[in-house]
């Protein structure tokens, strides 16, 4: 069958769920609701079911009255059960899939349950999404004519008890549908190696001989894959390798910081970029406009949302809001009710609506990823976008950077200070360095506040970090891969002195 006839026909198929779309847009909260409701019976014989009694729950508000807000540590004895081969713990249908958690904050993994549903219903369902609302948007498209470059992570899947873990990545390629796998490269047996330097080889030699349309993974892994296929291939673009690229779809960090550096390998025009936002609990947002940089927010794939305001968050007076109640543009801390087990889960992200009417947002940081040791509220979103615009002004461009807080004592104010890892550095770091502070100041009135006339932040330090440190400081974590992410932010200093050790 011809490539075209095959581009057509997947087009078509993918965008009969636009119609879908329209119904949860249409009816958001009824949606949110009745699907509430749905966990709640299909999990009522379950373990915690019935420490909860869900079959008699009825309401949202009895749900909230029973049910309380769970970390990863409340919830962790039971999962462990699941490990252990129980069933009907936390869902009604075995779950023997857990996702690795790849974070680089903790020491301890976390074992993130992923059921049948959570694959189909979620996961995979959002992958289609993806694609049916790009393909909405761009009639024209072409990208069934050639394959997708995925980069995942770097883990394999592991069996425990008849229960398998690896990262979310391998789990998804481990289950992947035929369809997804036809369109993809590099091959299955490529994209679950786990020693990085040679699965980025192996990559290069399998893709730049296949005609890339789309992209999909982190930026700062992407972009690092990308700079090798350039140094290999000794071309000036991607286009002269992929002259039929069209589409970048990414997720897990920020874009901000790397766009202009992608600009500058991908120079087309009309090149799109599509934003996601999923994680090892769930699928829950995808960017469903052109040049957009907000993501809706997907109501029908098996997962319940509530959000906690910033301002409260962790405080006695903590509130607790649904869907419904949401305000523009104030922070929110997300928790989720899934269809693999999770029960009012606090996931660790916060976001802000952009949009109500349908539900847009946007990730702003994590929980623990903030500074607020001087009543600044500092969020990664501020951060990311300071740093994109005195990257901008200066014409440098970053590999990547963590900020943390330096503690007063004594006389001394406080202040905050950078490790930044240059591609690119700022031929003046002086200019660099004054752009980043007074626009942080512009973006949040709090950091401004604390930092007018010196008061209580002194102005901000920043370390230029020697070449290839925050790799180094991953590899000897063995966290190098896809799915592995810097802590921009912290309240502590843990992470900022451990690069500083290895930069000397």
């Amino acid at each position: 069958m011809p490539l075209s006839i095959i581009n057509s026909i997947a087009s078509w198929f993918l965008k009969q769920r636009i119609h879908q779309i329209e119904l949860f847009l249409k009816y958001p909260n009824e949606v949110q609701e009745e699907l509430l409701m749905n966990l709640l019976r299909s999990a009522e014989n379950t373990t915690v079911g019935k420490q909860y009694d869900y079959g008699s729950i009825k309401s949202y508000a009895q749900f909230v009255e029973r049910v309380p807000i769970s970390s990863y540590e409340d919830l962790e004895p039971l999962i462990e059960r699941t490990r252990q081969g129980e069933q009907n713990v936390l869902w009604e249908t075995p779950i023997k899939w857990f996702a690795k958690s790849s974070g680089t904050t903790n020491a301890k993994s976390k074992f993130i349950p992923v059921s049948n549903e959570a694959l189909e219903d979620c996961h995979y369902k959002g992958s289609k999404d993806l694609l049916c609302l790009y393909l909405n948007n761009n009639e024209d498209s072409e990208m069934f004519l050639g394959k997708s470059l995925r980069l995942g992570g770097s883990s394999q899947i592991y069996e425990n008890n008849n229960t398998f873990f690896g990262d979310l990545s391998a789990i998804l390629i481990e289950n992947m549908p035929i369809w997804a796998e036809f369109s993809s490269t590099p091959s299955n047996k490529v994209s679950l190696m786990s020693e990085w330097e040679t699965k980025m080889s192996a990559i290069i030699n399998e893709t730049i001989t296949e005609n890339v349309t789309s992209f999909a993974g982190v930026p700062s892994w992407m972009l690092v894959l990308m700079n090798k296929v350039l140094e290999q291939t000794g071309k000036n673009h991607l286009m002269e390798v992929w002259p039929d690229l069209e589409v970048y779809f990414h997720g897990g960090v920020s874009f901000d910081p790397y766009r202009e550096q992608y600009q500058k390998i991908l120079p087309k025009n009309n090149f799109k970029y599509y934003e996601i936002y999923n994680a090892s609990e769930g699928f829950f947002a995808i960017q469903d406009l052109n040049y957009s940089s907000d993501l809706l927010l997907m109501l029908d794939y098996g997962i319940f949302y509530e959000f906690i305001p910033m301002d409260t968050f962790g405080a006695p007076n903590q509130k607790v809001v649904r869907l419904s109640q949401v305000e523009l543009f104030k922070n929110y801390a997300m928790v989720i009710t899934t269809n693999g087990g999770l029960w009012r889960y606090l996931i660790g992200d916060t976001v802000r609506f952009t949009s109500l009417s349908p539900y847009r947002i946007r990730v702003t940081g994590r929980t623990k990823h903030h500074i607020n040791v001087f009543g600044e509220e500092l969020m990664v979103e501020n951060t990311d976008q300071a740093l994109a615009k005195a990257c901008q002004e200066t014409q440098s461009e970053i590999v990547d950077y963590t900020v943390a807080p330096i503690f007063m004592e004594g006389k001394q104010k406080g202040a905050h200070e950078w490790m930044i890892e240059f591609k690119t550095p700022p031929k003046d770091l002086t200019l660099f360095h004054k752009i980043l502070d007074t626009t942080l100041q512009s973006l949040n009135s709090d950091y401004e506040a604390k930092r007018y006339n010196n008061m209580t932040l002194n102005p901000l330090v920043i370390n230029v970090a020697r070449e290839n440190l925050f790799y180094d400081w991953l590899k000897q974590r063995n966290k190098v891969g896809g799915q592995n992410k810097i802590p921009r932010l912290s309240n502590q200093r843990d992470y900022l002195e451990q690069l500083k050790a290895l930069q000397s």
